[in-house]
């Protein structure tokens, strides 16, 4: 039996450097090529995306011949940045799927999802697979299959959750017995099986090998020491908040996925109080209207040294006009471009996406 999507390869190669799709909140992916020719006229050979999230933006530094250091402080985004930023040819096979998804009646496995998420996100018998192949993973040896195969199952989560998200104990929005108006629920009961497969091929695709040392880093960006990461060009794209209104809490959205990748010790960090379950919060000063300009311009001050672009918003905090004043205060010349682009589960219709470039 052949695991693989015959029809995305060539003479049973896969043909790489296809960067796939994304599901995540405020991710750039579409972006990438406005970025791209925003930055075309700046001369740099190593750069640090700062807050690689998807890692869209620094997949693109890497396609563009660029050394890249990508850097997150989400565990599962640091495992993205590892499956495609420092990867540089290794793909998984057949032998890697059947490890994965087979349980191996010699090993003893805990089942932390089943007992812990019980009818918030997942079925009881997709519960338990998930508990079996999350384990399977975990016991991977190959750092890049590994980061690979967590990065397919990311996905496939992904994919069966109204939203793309975890921030809400909703599994009765994809179970009612109501009439729909949209398709979603045919991806929603898709077995698991069936997305992780897909998405391994995608994660193949991927993979490819530009040739400049690449390395994916997994600390707060406040932490960084630029005498031991330097780099050309730094690119930000901190967590967006906003002058009015909620804030986006990405360990909120996404917790479900960061436990995935510490399996072993998910269980002491469950908020066992909140209804989906979610990770004990960590305050964050990225999270927070008072704390969150120092936290910025603390950021920008370490990196001066370095040319800077920050992808931003219209409406964030702090606003465009200190973050111009800040960078020529550091002796940079400035550059702000705009461009039109709406969020997919944005309700703000006149908030244009900007990039701030300063060398």
């Amino acid at each position: 039996m052949s695991f693989f999507n015959n029809e995305l390869c060539v003479n049973g190669k896969f043909q790489a450097g296809v960067f796939p799709k994304t599901r995540y909140q405020g991710s750039k992916y579409k972006l990438t090529k406005w970025i791209e020719d925003s930055l075309s006229t700046i001369e740099f050979e190593t750069v640090l995306d700062a807050f690689s999230g998807t890692s869209s933006v620094g997949y693109m530094f890497k396609s563009m011949g660029k050394s890249v250091i990508a850097n997150d402080k989400l565990q599962f985004n640091y495992q993205i940045a590892k499956a495609f930023i420092e990867n540089p040819s290794v793909t998984l096979d057949e032998k890697d799927l059947e490890f994965v998804l087979k349980k191996d009646p010699s090993f003893v496995y805990n089942n932390i999802i089943s007992n812990n998420f019980e009818g918030i996100y997942y079925l009881p018998d997709e519960n338990i697979w998930l508990d079996v192949v999350v384990q399977n993973i975990h016991r991977v040896s190959d750092e890049y299959k590994k980061a690979l195969l967590f990065w397919a199952l990311f996905q496939s989560c992904l994919s069966k959750r109204p939203y793309n998200l975890f921030h809400r104990n909703n599994l009765n929005v994809r179970t009612a017995d109501v009439k729909r108006t949209f398709g979603n629920k045919a991806t929603w009961d898709k077995p698991f099986e069936a997305h992780f497969l897909n998405f391994v091929t995608q994660a193949n695709l991927a993979v490819f090998d530009n040739h400049k040392k690449n390395k994916a880093v997994n600390y707060d960006v406040i932490d960084i020491c630029p005498d031991k990461i330097n780099a050309d060009l730094v690119y930000f794209d901190p967590p967006y908040v906003p002058q009015k209104g909620s804030l986006t809490m990405y360990m909120d959205f996404y917790h479900f996925l960061e436990g995935i990748t510490s399996y072993d010790c998910w269980e002491s960090k469950i908020d066992h109080s909140s209804k989906n379950k979610t990770i004990l919060k960590v305050k964050s000063a990225w999270e927070d209207r008072k704390l969150i300009s120092t936290e910025f311009f603390k950021c920008l001050e370490t990196f001066k040294e370095s040319k800077i672009a920050i992808s931003y918003r219209e409406d964030g905090i702090p606003n465009i006009d200190d973050i111009v004043l800040f960078l020529k205060f550091l002796g940079k010349a400035v550059d702000v471009k705009h461009v039109d682009y709406k969020y997919a589960l944005s309700k703000k219709t006149n908030v244009r996406e900007v990039l701030i470039v300063g060398v």
